[in-house]
């Protein structure tokens, strides 16, 4: 981003289109450009790329759960297969979809249908995305039922959240799953709602049989603790809002705050909101560094993530033939 004294001396320029061009040179465009929200993304690449580079710094990964119903992740596995985040913090429904779509798969549909009629047909609706009851809550009570029972049995009694992530990928995922990879990457995934979802769900219903049965947050905020307090630079991808982003941003003014942070959300800061909250903000509670590389973008992780995700693997992959 041009600085305040060169205003007016960095010219616009427009997009030249070439044979053969990749996703990484149309990124590259993108800072020239200037579409608006265009050289944002450039420059979250950027951020991203000094990130993962950086082998003093952990690197955080949030988002919400809606965009494991989509194609989108895909993209979030490929991040955790290729071990370019250490920690993953999220919600509850990423548990539920990563799962569930292991098994069984979810539809395309529209924004606008006739919900009293896919309520009456076993069908429910995310946005554009249609999710059977078969698809969701019944394949996910089978699958965690069954592993809390083999858990039981072997005598594990109190789970944290990363804990119960790392059982749940390699006991009930496949290599389609989020949850798979991280667990075979040591990579914790930590859900602070953990209660608010079908798996949260789940272990309620155990719970009712096993009344000596728990689930130990604590457990994992003193992982957190542990992490961000050993840790000599940290930075963070956070998609979306909620209590996956807080969570992130929260514990990390007790290092200092983050030194490269992208938002990625189409969120209003307005109305007071996290969700909508940029990250100058941040800066005033010490969740970020005033030094921070840092920026945000407007828009719909579904378009921004795989364009941004297909620049930086680009990016690794030269690094990594030279």
């Amino acid at each position: 981003m041009p600085k305040t004294h060169e205003a007016h001396k960095v010219a616009v320029k427009d997009y030249q289109f070439t044979e053969n061009m990749t996703v990484n040179e149309l990124v590259g465009q993108m800072e020239n450009a200037w579409g608006f929200t265009a050289g944002k993304l450039a420059t979250g690449v950027d951020i991203i790329e000094a990130m993962v580079t950086d082998k003093k710094c952990v690197k955080f990964l949030s988002f919400t759960a809606d965009i494991i119903a989509t194609g989108t992740r895909g993209v979030i596995r490929e991040l955790v297969k290729r071990k370019l985040v250490d920690v993953i913090i999220t919600t509850c429904g990423t548990l539920d979809h990563d799962l569930a779509r292991c098994w069984k798969d979810y539809y395309r549909g529209s924004f606008i249908m006739n919900d009293s009629r896919l309520h009456e047909e076993g069908v429910n609706r995310l946005g554009n995305v249609l999710v059977p009851n078969d698809s969701y809550g019944t394949i996910i009570e089978k699958k965690i039922q069954t592993m809390l029972s083999d858990l039981y049995k072997e005598g594990k009694k109190e789970l944290s959240t990363t804990e119960l992530s790392r059982e749940i990928g390699l006991r009930c995922c496949n290599e389609s799953s989020i949850l798979y990879w991280a667990a075979k990457n040591d990579i914790p995934i930590y859900v602070p709602g953990i209660t608010d979802g079908s798996v949260g769900y789940q272990l309620w219903f155990f719970s009712q049989d096993h009344k000596d049965f728990r689930v130990n947050l604590l457990k994992d905020e003193d992982d957190l603790n542990n992490t961000v307090f050993d840790a000599k630079k940290s930075g963070a991808l956070i998609i979306g809002g909620g209590i996956s982003k807080h969570h992130t941003i929260w514990w990390n003014q007790f290092k200092d705050g983050l030194d490269y942070v992208v938002y990625i959300s189409t969120a209003n800061e307005w109305d007071g909101s996290l969700s909508g909250a940029r990250p100058r903000e941040a800066v005033s509670w010490g969740k970020i560094s005033e030094k921070a590389k840092r920026t945000m973008i407007e828009g719909d992780a579904t378009i921004i993530m795989p364009i941004m995700m297909s620049a930086l693997i680009e990016r690794e992959n030269k690094k990594t033939k030279t």
